[in-house]
């Protein structure tokens, strides 16, 4: 039995992952910090900064959970994404026109407008052989017509196979049928 073979790839990112505070072998002290950290960091900071009288009664536990949750959100993973991807990933899905997209535009309805149409129902089989004495009987009634509606009588009468498909059925027919 043959041994199986494997191989492993790694693409850049793995190899070397978005993180600051990192250069060639030095990294500051406790990093690197991957972006969520240090938006973390720095908006905690900030609110931290800004409601230092509500909290200053607390001594130093508002300060320790702090540095905890910049600790805390080192490799955090949403459905496999970083907390920063899939906060933009939700941010995209709330952006995108609600029929989705073509071509890049803004997929939309098209305007309703009327349908006008028409069809055609035609005879498929060759009209049959009129016997003589009933063709004598019909012309007087034509003649008795107005010459309009005569037009029109014709106008509607099959003048013959219209298409090459009827033709080959009217030839079969006369041949002796199909083979």
């Amino acid at each position: 039995m043959l041994p199986v073979r494997s191989g492993r790839f790694y693409t850049s990112a793995r190899r070397h992952p978005w993180v600051l505070g990192k250069v060639a072998d030095w990294k500051i002290p406790l990093g690197p910090y991957t972006p969520a950290q240090i938006v973390v960091a720095v908006g905690g900071g900030f609110v931290l900064f800004k409601s230092i009288a509500l909290w200053s009664w607390m001594g130093p536990v508002p300060v320790v959970a702090w540095v905890l949750a910049v600790w805390v959100v080192r490799r955090p993973k949403v459905r496999g994404r970083t907390p920063l991807q899939a906060a933009l990933g939700w941010m995209l899905l709330v952006w995108q026109p609600s029929g989705g997209r073509l071509g890049g535009r803004a997929a939309r309805d098209c305007a309703p407008r009327p349908f006008h149409g028409g069809f055609t129902i035609e005879d498929a089989s060759p009209p049959a052989p009129v016997p003589s004495s009933s063709r004598t009987a019909a012309r007087p009634a034509l003649r008795a017509r107005p010459r309009r509606a005569a037009a029109a009588v014709r106008r509607s009468e099959p003048v013959g196979p219209a298409s090459q498909v009827q033709q080959l059925l009217t030839l079969a027919g006369q041949v002796g049928g199909a083979r």
